[in-house]
């Protein structure tokens, strides 16, 4: 069941605004605390507020709720959640940010007036967030050039779509407002095509095949996506087997659609879990960082229709692992 009746579109919040959340509390949260409920479910909506934020908002009033059945009233932080309870939440106005340029090095792939192709390092978060203010692409970006697209916002201009901190490689910035309409429409459209390099956990008997399983939000770990069949966000990977190394399988991906972590949700989903993935993979995954990489693109260019391939090298800390792997085969 989902846990949104209304979804505040994480945009918004960087309004002047107050911006109000609704809830209607499931079964599955049915004896928690509000203020923990609030915390694990509201990460995509407030920005991965802490607990000690929803008790203060709590505490202040800010927080409503209705029993089934019952009057609208204040909450206290320890209430005990019913099925059915319905909460609203006014969220106060956030505090206007401004993303600074950093001199950080770019490894540039492409460049024209329009579109910029970078390869992103491991480590390096795309757009700042909570936790992340200082050090990301976008302030590499902001350094590298003035003439960002401005759709969306402040914190995250020319940013067409997102890498995880840990995947490395190839990612499209727009420098213009139009370049980045138009490849935001050529991105539902199949106009923009991209394929990752993964190293999976476990030696994959089959060549290759298709994964369509739709993604959601965890229900029992908000910080995770899953496979939700019949409830999450159509999804679709094309996968190829490269090499077999071992209790290792290195594969080729193909993306047919773009959801959060999708590639690592649909490997573990097969049972073969990326290495060094933290979050999906097992306790004893090797310690190299997460051996995902953005390897190639091909678009057409916004502005002047041409194809674009590009291609970007392993990093340095994969290949290092893969040769180790196959020297001791």
């Amino acid at each position: 069941m989902d846990l949104y009746k209304q979804e505040i579109n994480s945009e918004l919040l960087d309004s002047e605004l107050n911006q109000e959340l609704y809830f209607l509390t499931p079964e599955l949260a049915a004896g928690q605390r509000i203020d923990r409920f609030l915390t694990e479910n509201s990460a995509e909506l407030a920005e991965g507020k802490s607990r000690s934020f929803w008790q203060k908002l709590l505490k202040q009033g800010a927080v409503q709720l209705r029993p089934a059945g019952g009057a609208v009233c204040a909450p206290k932080p320890n209430y005990q959640l019913n099925v059915g309870d319905e909460i609203w939440v006014s969220l106060p106005a956030p505090q206007l940010l401004q993303a600074e340029p950093e001199d950080i090095p770019l490894d540039v792939v492409f460049e024209d007036a329009d579109v910029l192709v970078v390869n992103k390092p491991r480590g390096m978060v795309v757009h700042p967030a909570a936790g992340n203010w200082r050090g990301t692409l976008v302030n590499a970006l902001l350094a590298h050039c003035r003439d960002l697209s401005g759709i969306n916002g402040v914190l995250r201009p020319g940013i067409v779509h997102r890498l995880d901190k840990d995947t490395t490689g190839l990612i499209i910035v727009a420098k213009s407002d139009l370049a980045h309409q138009r490849l935001a429409a050529g991105w539902h459209e199949g106009a923009v095509n991209r394929w990752y390099l993964a190293l999976l956990h476990g030696s994959m008997a089959e060549p290759g095949g298709t994964i369509d399983a739709p993604l959601g939000r965890s229900p029992k770990d908000r910080k995770k996506m899953a496979v939700l069949p019949g409830a999450g966000r159509h999804a679709v990977t094309h996968y190829q087997v490269l090499e077999r190394l071992g209790q290792f399988t290195l594969v080729r991906c193909k993306l047919e659609t773009g959801r959060t972590h999708q590639i690592r949700v649909h490997m573990k989903y097969l049972g073969y879990p990326l290495v060094g993935d933290r979050l999906y993979g097992p306790r004893n995954t090797p310690d190299v960082g997460m051996l995902l990489h953005s390897s190639r693109l091909e678009f057409v260019h916004p502005i002047t229709e041409e194809k674009i391939s590009l291609e970007a090298p392993l990093p340095a800390d994969f290949d290092d692992f893969l040769a180790q792997l196959r020297k001791g085969l």
